[in-house]
């Protein structure tokens, strides 16, 4: 009996031996739909040496900033800015119950369903619906409206809710990053308000973590009202000013995508005492997305391809570093 006894404590201690060994040798990766390329390294390779303690890199917990554009970097942006393409529909539906801004004759185009006629218009009439789309409501009324939207418009060329086509692996990076105790931060040309109202359920940001562009508000009978006037462009140099004056702090990672972001990833990587990482996604893949740089309407990267390899910035390349751009891929 002692001997039966003896043989089952052994049997249980080697299975236990043989699971602590295969626990002990999988390895989860923590960005799956990037390929195993140089750029995927060195993304893993900066996270590892700033939470190692010890390391010559590591980066305290309070210094881990992280700023991320959004149009192009963590969604689609072509062939128009997917909050344009809101502003020109929920334009259209404001303009019908207010006769007043049918006076110009480009907004009375779009109120009676005429969008190629609105579109002739061009730039001026974008502009203008982007401003009615975002002052012309109460900002609670906007969040309605926006939310709406979102949860129902489908876009033509992917045949998907735009909320759908965020880039899987940006969203794998940025909960890469928040596991290892960076903060995440949006830093987007596009407005504030807006990708405010899906920053949160798409990318895990909330909302006050969100800098954009941003309209003159003011207050007014116990509400906050929004003028026509825009208060802050963030694009260009609007962004680094804008995460001076919001967070307080220079990033120490910043990924864009265009020309738009440079001086976000410029400043991320100049005069920064702390280990620092900037990035740009370079779209590549006609296939699966667009493929669009130095020649596009929208998106322009030029000088970013120039002169960010010389400072030590990572150019992404879609095609060859995502192995899977959306999550409904099969």
């Amino acid at each position: 009996m002692k001997s039966y006894y003896l043989l089952f404590i052994i049997m249980i201690a080697f299975v236990s031996c043989q699971q602590k060994e295969t626990k002990t040798n999988v390895v989860s990766d923590p960005l799956p739909s990037w390929n195993d390329t140089p750029a995927k390294k060195a993304i893993v390779g900066f996270v590892t040496q700033a939470t190692t303690e010890g390391s010559d890199k590591f980066i305290p917990v309070d210094a881990r900033i992280a700023t991320f554009d959004n149009d192009g970097t963590l969604w689609c942006e072509q062939p128009l800015y997917f909050e344009m393409v809101y502003s020109i529909d929920a334009t259209q539906s404001i303009a019908k119950s207010v006769p007043e801004l049918q006076k110009k004759p480009e907004i009375k185009a779009l109120a009676s369903g005429d969008k190629a006629g609105f579109m002739k218009s061009g730039e001026k009439g974008i502009l203008e619906a982007f401003a009615i789309s975002h002052t012309a409501v109460k900002p609670e009324h906007f969040d309605e409206m926006a939310k709406a939207w979102l949860d129902t418009a489908v876009n033509a060329k992917f045949k998907h809710k735009y909320v759908e086509l965020t880039y899987l692996p940006m969203i794998e990076l940025l909960q890469y990053l928040r596991d290892n105790q960076f903060k995440t931060y949006i830093v987007s040309g596009g407005s504030s308000m807006f990708i405010r109202n899906f920053s949160a359920k798409a990318y895990g940001i909330p909302a006050e973590q969100v800098i954009g562009t941003m309209f003159k508000a003011e207050y007014k009978g116990g509400n906050v009202l929004l003028k026509p006037e825009v208060w802050h462009t963030d694009d260009n140099a609007g962004k680094p000013e804008a995460i001076y004056n919001i967070i307080g702090k220079k990033p120490v990672l910043a990924f864009g995508n265009s020309d738009g972001d440079f001086e976000m990833l410029d400043w991320t990587s100049t005069n920064n005492p702390l280990p620092h990482l900037s990035l740009l996604l370079h779209h590549t893949d006609d296939v699966r997305e667009v493929a669009y740089d130095s020649l596009s309407h929208i998106g322009q990267l030029k000088r970013g391809l120039v002169q960010g390899p010389a400072k030590g910035w990572i150019i992404v390349d879609m095609k060859k570093d995502f192995n899977k751009v959306f999550s409904f891929e099969k």
